[in-house]
């Protein structure tokens, strides 16, 4: 006997079907035909992608750092370079992707290591523009760690301006926010702007 489906269960296949299913009529808008071979599994498959690359919306910050956040008494800079990330532009539904780096100066807590590039997830899967991903890294990390201060640059290419529009591969757009000590420290910002500088050699 099959098990029953938990309401979670239930409600993601219920939107998968939905989704499939406008994904089916795009199909056949754009002048194809779904039933034929090469795309009778293409909306079920789009839908599947998409919910993978918005699950940020269904993940909670939260509950992220409630079981990592550790008493330590450091207060240098620790820094995570070379963060790969993917998003989609809420523009076009085009995706964007590049490198962040973050950074923060404890004030009395730490967070585990692998909860920064799991926090950039969470706010790169969901419609994005890179100005209020970048804030948003950088707001949450002070919120939940009360740090002296919190660095988050990003530099990504988009393929709105690569595929379409004015069609120009080589660009590549860097943001950043500065709170704290990084805002009102010119040499702490210089220090951390050095040190992402140090081996990617891309801003």
């Amino acid at each position: 006997m099959e098990e029953a489906m938990t309401p979670s269960l239930l409600l993601e296949e219920k939107r998968s079907a939905g989704l499939a299913e406008l994904f089916r009529e795009v199909l056949v808008h754009l002048g194809e035909d779904p039933e034929r071979e090469g795309l009778k599994r293409t909306p079920g498959r789009v839908a599947k992608t998409l919910e993978f690359l918005t699950e940020g919306y269904r993940q909670d910050p939260e509950k992220l750092f409630a079981s990592a956040r550790f008493v330590e008494k450091y207060d240098e800079m620790v820094l995570v370079r070379d963060i790969d990330y993917f998003s989609l532009c809420e523009h076009h539904l085009i995706p964007f992707f590049g490198k962040c780096h973050v950074a923060y100066i404890p004030k009395d807590r730490i967070v585990g290591l692998s909860k920064i590039p799991r926090l950039v997830d969470i706010f790169a899967r969901r419609l994005q523009v890179q100005e209020r991903l970048t804030c948003q890294i950088a707001e949450t990390l002070e919120a939940h760690l009360n740090p002296r201060g919190v660095a988050v640059v990003m530099e990504a290419q988009h393929l709105c301006t690569m595929m379409r529009g004015v069609e120009k591969q080589n660009t590549k757009m860097v943001t950043s926010s500065m709170l704290g000590l990084f805002r009102t420290d010119p040499r702490t910002r210089m220090e951390f702007l050095s040190l992402i500088r140090a081996r990617s050699g891309s801003l």
